[in-house]
C-alpha cells in the first residue's frame, strides 16, 4: 500500500514537511510506502476555467508545463492521500492552492473513496482555517477520512520548530496510526462488502431567470 504526501510549503524541510514526515512515519511502521512530494517550491499556476480537462476525460490538465498532471496520476495509483500546508494570511498557501484546484478538477472522480487526511503547520494563529480548505478538496472528492485526537495543526515559526510542539506532534503520530488503520480496513472490506455505486454528479445554479 502507499501514500502520496503533498508538501505545499516553499521549504523543502520546513515545519510542514516535518508534519508530514511524522505521519508518514507512523505509515512506514505499518508496512505502507510513504512518497512525499514538493509541490510548494514549484511554479503552477491556477485554474483557468477552462473546463477542458472535463471535456477531454483523459485525467490531465490542459496546462502541461509543471508537475501537476504527474502528480494527478501518482495520486491515481496511491492507496492514501496526504495534503500539507503551511498557513499564509489564514489560509492555504498560494502555490498549494493552485495546485489542489488543477489536481482535484482534474483528476475528478479519481481519489473517491481512497483514505485522505490534511495537516497544517503555523506559526500561531489560522491553522483551523487552513485545515478546513484542505479538507474541503478530501470532502468533494468523496474521499474517507481519518481523524486523530485534535484538530490536524502542529504549531513552530523556524524550521524544525514544530518538533518542540509535543501535543502536535502527539496529533500527527495518531493520525498516521489511524490513517494506517483505516486504510488496512478498507482494503480488507473490499471483498466482502462491494462500494456503492458512483453517482451521476447533479448541478444546480441557483438563479433563475
Amino acid at each position: 500500500m502507499k501514500v502520496i504526501a503533498i508538501n505545499g510549503s516553499p521549504r523543502k524541510e520546513g515545519n510542514t514537511y516535518h508534519a508530514l514526515k511524522i505521519v508518514g512515519d507512523e505509515l512506514e511502521k505499518e508496512g505502507i510506502e510513504v512518497e512525499i512530494v514538493h509541490v510548494g517550491n514549484q511554479m503552477i499556476r491556477g485554474c483557468m476555467g477552462c473546463n477542458t480537462c472535463m471535456k477531454n476525460r483523459n485525467e490531465k490538465c490542459v496546462i502541461d508545463d509543471d508537475l501537476v498532471n504527474e502528480a494527478i496520476q501518482k495520486m491515481k495509483e496511491a492507496d492514501g492521500i496526504l495534503l500539507g500546508s503551511p498557513v499564509h494570511y489564514a489560509a492555504v498557501g498560494g502555490t498549494m492552492k493552485s495546485f489542489l484546484d488543477r489536481a482535484f478538477y482534474a483528476g475528478s472522480g479519481l481519489y473517491r473513496h481512497k483514505v485522505g487526511a490534511a495537516v497544517v503547520a503555523v506559526r500561531r494563529s489560522g491553522g483551523l482555517p487552513t485545515f478546513t480548505q484542505l479538507n474541503n478538496f478530501i470532502n468533494y472528492a468523496e474521499m474517507v477520512m481519518p481523524t486523530s485526537n485534535y484538530w490536524n495543526v502542529i504549531h513552530g515559526g523556524a524550521p524544525g520548530e514544530v518538533m518542540q510542539d509535543e501535543e502536535g506532534k502527539q496529533i500527527m503520530r495518531v493520525l498516521g496510526k489511524n490513517m494506517a488503520w483505516l486504510m488496512k480496513t478498507i482494503e480488507h472490506g473490499k471483498q466482502a462488502i462491494p462500494a456503492p455505486e458512483k453517482e451521476k454528479k447533479t448541478y444546480m445554479s441557483f438563479i433563475r431567470k
